[in-house]
């Protein structure tokens, strides 16, 4: 567990010294990714957390990352500007127990130790970059509540900026295990900047599609995924900003509704359908629509592009779409050990 530096207003404030276990923190929760910062703050309550307080504002941390090695000056500054406001928020809620990681643009950068010192510099917070097996794992802690319990396995992805993560499951013990776990270098910022923002011939989209498949297959076939499908025993969950899009589409929404899309079905057919829209249309033209805007138009084709290799691959037929993932895991994560460190407290007092 971590908290904001002293200098910078350390959050140690409001704590409820009479209260044990989770019960004695405001929790903030952080994810600097390649393409978005987003916090979340939230409380305990006896069925999980209740959210008092978000944040999230597109960074494009990773804007050129795949080519040149570095985080270039002005993404960091977009980064630290988001969260220096991430920081205002923590306390005026007074959080007093909080984590921050990182993801792919700082594992892929060379200059990545150097942004989180300036982040800590900058505004106190200490941020862990994480490798993709914990970030399997955080984004797991937060969608295991969307999945069925009676299918004894799933596939879960999340498309990111920087890459991509897939993760199979199994609930065959009861309890949701990590059977295996993937990550590509391939992510709506790294292919978007390949692609290019115009609208996308046919045979470019199609080669696309077949270069994310083939990162893949080994996977795939390791792990014997398809047959567990053709059993009926696979269901799949997808977390990202490609699928949560591509479902206030289909869902005809006016703006986006996160409480729409959160926990809705998207089928394949509808995907392909809405893709194949999309890639006719230009850079206007897609930034026009009220689920994609300005920031998300050059970046949903790449994201179009990666779940139709993962549709393809593996033809479940529907999956159950997240708009929640590394955030909700890492506010479980927290609250699990605010618990354990009572209990521990407690026994050695005994």
């Amino acid at each position: 567990m971590h908290s904001l530096d002293k200098t910078k207003q350390q959050l140690d404030v409001g704590k409820d010294n009479s209260a044990q276990g989770r019960w004695r923190y405001t929790y903030g929760a952080l994810d600097i990714g390649t393409h978005n910062c987003r916090l979340l703050v939230a409380k305990p309550e006896k069925e999980g957390f209740r959210v008092i307080d978000s944040f999230s504002r597109i960074v494009r941390l990773g804007e050129g990352v795949a080519s040149s090695g570095l985080l270039n000056e002005t993404a960091q500054r977009r980064a630290i500007d988001a969260l220096k406001v991430c920081a205002e928020k923590m306390v005026l809620r007074e959080v007093n127990c909080v984590r921050a990681v990182a993801t792919q643009a700082c594992r892929l950068a060379n200059n990545g130790q150097v942004f989180i010192d300036r982040v800590k510099q900058e505004t106190g917070i200490s941020i862990d970059v994480i490798d993709p097996q914990e970030e399997a794992k955080l984004a797991i802690g937060g969608c295991l509540p969307l999945m069925d319990p009676t299918i004894p396995y799933g596939v879960i992805f999340d498309i990111g900026g920087g890459s991509t993560q897939v993760i199979l499951v199994s609930q065959l013990s009861g309890t949701t295990e990590i059977v295996n776990s993937i990550s590509i270098p391939f992510g709506v910022v790294t292919l978007g900047e390949q692609i290019g923002t115009d609208k996308l011939p046919i045979e470019i989209y199609e080669n696309w599609v077949e270069e994310i498949s083939r990162n893949l297959r080994n996977f795939s076939s390791d792990n014997d995924i398809v047959e567990k499908i053709e059993d009926g025993h696979t269901q799949m969950l997808g977390t990202s900003g490609t699928v949560t899009t591509l479902t206030g589409i289909h869902l005809a929404l006016p703006k986006y509704l996160r409480s729409a899309v959160d926990g809705a079905f998207l089928g394949f057919e509808a995907a392909r359908v809405i893709s194949s829209n999309l890639r006719h249309k230009n850079l206007t033209e897609r930034a026009s629509h009220p689920c994609i805007g300005v920031e998300r138009a050059d970046l949903v084709l790449a994201g179009c592009i990666i779940l139709e290799a993962i549709c393809r691959l593996w033809p479940v037929g529907k999956l159950r779409v997240a708009d929640r993932g590394v955030r909700e895991g890492i506010l479980h994560g927290l609250m699990n050990d605010a618990d354990k460190q009572a209990s521990d407290k407690e026994a050695e007092q005994l």
